[in-house]
């Protein structure tokens, strides 16, 4: 059973979609609920099919006090490695609320300090609070439109269906074609090598 905020009134929760991708960006959800909200469908974005997260994220968006979302993109990825990148777009997407929040519910065990607002970060937190779970889902379905966005310019590759992850059928592409504007240079695009020559 997923808890509502646990602290303070005000409590921002925020997650991120696309890490262990190979293309795109890593994209970050943050939002605030109102107390009391609840939604007996709401959990883990990993946990939803699609048409529930999609269900989902017009009720989230409509009921939140603030919500934000945030892509980092692929070139600064590579600059800035994929840990750093997605805490930063968990702070960009902070920075884009509306009301500051009270305190920051971190998914994951990673963070760095939010300016002025403490946090406490929670391994599968996703699984556990409302709002980390509304985050991943406004994270994820973010990310996946414009994975199927991009999908048009390259559909060689099927980013509508594996989103930029690293499946077969992705990696076979790379392998046929090479490697696109959004890859992520940085990433051990495949398994048997450790750099690609670009």
């Amino acid at each position: 059973m997923l808890k509502g905020s646990f602290r303070y009134t005000g409590e921002a929760g925020t997650d991120e979609a696309g890490r262990g991708c190979l293309a795109g960006p890593v994209t970050a959800g943050a939002i605030i609920l109102p107390e009391g909200f609840k939604n007996s469908i709401l959990n883990d974005s990993k946990q939803l099919t699609e048409p529930k997260r999609d269900l989902l994220r017009p009720i989230l968006e409509a009921e939140a006090i603030t919500y934000a979302v945030c892509h980092i993109y692929q070139d600064e990825i590579d600059r800035i490695n994929i840990l750093n990148a997605s805490i930063l777009a968990m702070h960009r997407a902070l920075d884009g609320l509306s009301a500051a929040p009270s305190f920051i519910l971190v998914d994951g065990n990673r963070f760095k300090p939010y300016p002025d607002v403490d946090h406490e970060c929670i391994v599968k937190g996703d699984g556990k609070y409302m709002s980390i779970a509304a985050a991943s889902i406004l994270a994820k379905t973010y990310r996946d439109e414009y994975m199927a966005k991009i999908h048009e310019e390259f559909p060689m590759y099927n980013w509508k269906k594996n989103k930029g992850y690293p499946t077969k059928e992705h990696r076979e592409a790379i392998k046929k074609y090479g490697l696109t504007k959004y890859h992520r240079k940085s990433f051990r695009q495949l398994p048997e090598q450790l750099t690609l020559d670009l």
